[in-house]
Order: structure tokens, then C-alpha cells, then sequence
């Protein structure tokens, strides 16, 4: 990763901020992109002796990612990868889904999705690089109560697949990873019954750590995923198959 420079967007907590911290530990340096404050996660980057920034960027706008996209190309010289990992929730079931509720969640993590590749992708036409969006189990096998969510990351699914056969021919390479159930703040909201179900039911009889995600990722933006776009990793102990 030495001299290469990462986008990760929702890299501010979470699994976002494992890839980050993960990928500036290989010697990448790193750009964050979040709406919540990534300041201390760029000075903990920046401990690791690689450059790093934070962008308080809205994902689900445009006009504000273009302009931090081109930001990063003239801070940092160049874009090498991409990693779209923002993303929230907001379940309930098909019948309480409010149409905000739909209409927000499509938003931040589908159309942000759209937003970054397309300005990152610009700069990456001469140079070539690597794409990694963050899906979800939800997005493969669908889930209670997460309509918009699984709906969301499954229409990831399919732009992955889509952008991968456009752009291969540049050099560009696109894939997904689908998490399990990651111990994050997101699933630290999950009750305890549910909990032991899902543990339960996944054949490894652990939940995911955010680290888990962050070797993947960078498997795939590395060498060692050179020959690989168009492609779907899940990670999730086994979880789904």
C-alpha cells in the first residue's frame, strides 16, 4: 500500500474505521470521509507515519463529494482506491416504513455509492485502481424489519457487478464485501434474544469483528486481489452460504 491513496467514507467509527486504520498500517494513506467527526482517527493515521485527512462530507450529495473527491486529487497527487462503506439503518417492519424512512436509507447508502465511484472514477481512468463497496448479508438474503437496508445493499450488489464489466478493460477493478453480524455501535443496538439467535445460527458461534472486514478489503485493493473484480466476499462465519 506504500504511496497509495484510499478514500473510505463512513471511516470515521466502526468498520470504516478498521479499513482505515488497517490500510494506513500497510502504508497507505488515507482520506476519510464521514459526517461525524473523524479528526481523532485521522491523528491516530497519522501516528502510523503516512498522510492522512478528514473531509466532513454529506455522501448522499454530489456536488459536495465531487468537490471532496478533487480535493484529495490535489492534496494527496492521485487516487489509487475507493472504499464506499457509509451506510445506516433505520428497520421496522414493510407496514410502519415510513416513506422518509425508504426514501433516507436508499440515500446514504445506495446513492452515496453512486456519487463517490463517479468522482473518484474520473481520476481513475489513466492510472487504473481498486473499488470496494461494503454491502450486507441483508443485501443476499434479505432481513426482518430491513426492507430499505437489505434493498439498499443489494442494489450494491448490482452496481458492483455492472461498474466491474465497464471499467475492467481501465485497469479498474470493483468487488464487494457483505458483512455478517460485526460487533459495531450499529449492531450493539440489537437485543439480547436476537443476539443469541444469530449466534446460534452462525457455524463459527462468534460475531464478526471489524478487523474481519478490514483484511478483506485490503486483500482485494492489494496485489494479492489483482485478478478479481465483479465479485461478491462474504464475511460472515458462515452465516449465509
Amino acid at each position: 500500500m506504500k504511496d497509495t491513496v484510499t478514500i473510505v467514507t463512513g471511516g470515521a467509527r466502526g468498520i470504516g474505521e478498521a479499513i482505515a486504520k488497517f490500510l494506513a498500517e500497510k502504508g497507505g494513506n488515507i482520506a476519510i470521509f464521514d459526517i461525524i467527526d473523524g479528526y481523532d482517527v485521522v491523528e491516530a493515521i497519522k501516528q502510523k507515519g503516512v498522510e492522512a485527512k478528514f473531509y466532513k462530507v454529506d455522501v448522499s450529495e454530489y456536488k459536495v463529494v465531487e468537490g471532496a473527491v478533487d480535493d484529495v486529487v490535489k492534496t494527496f497527487g492521485r487516487l489509487n482506491n475507493l472504499v464506499n462503506n457509509a451506510g445506516i439503518t433505520t428497520d421496522k417492519l414493510l407496514i410502519r416504513m415510513k416513506e422518509e424512512d425508504w426514501d433516507r436509507v436508499i440515500k446514504v447508502n445506495l446513492k452515496s455509492v453512486f456519487n463517490c465511484t463517479k468522482a473518484a472514477i474520473r481520476h481513475m481512468l489513466k492510472t487504473g485502481g481498486s473499488i470496494v463497496n461494503i454491502s450486507s448479508i441483508a443485501g443476499v438474503m434479505g432481513n426482518i424489519g430491513q426492507a430499505n437496508y437489505a434493498a439498499s445493499k443489494a442494489g450494491i450488489i448490482g452496481f458492483t457487478k455492472s461498474i466491474a464489466r465497464e471499467y475492467g478493460e481501465r485497469g479498474i477493478r470493483v468487488n464487494a464485501v457483505a458483512p455478517g453480524f460485526i460487533k459495531t455501535q450499529m449492531t450493539d443496538t440489537i437485543d439480547e434474544k436476537t443476539k443469541e439467535e444469530m449466534f446460534r445460527a452462525i457455524p463459527l458461534k462468534r460475531l464478526g469483528e471489524p478487523m474481519d472486514v478490514a483484511h478483506v478489503v485490503y486483500f482485494l485493493v492489494s496485489e494479492y486481489g489483482s485478478y478479481i473484480t465483479g465479485e461478491v466476499i462474504n464475511v460472515n462465519g458462515g452465516l449465509y452460504m
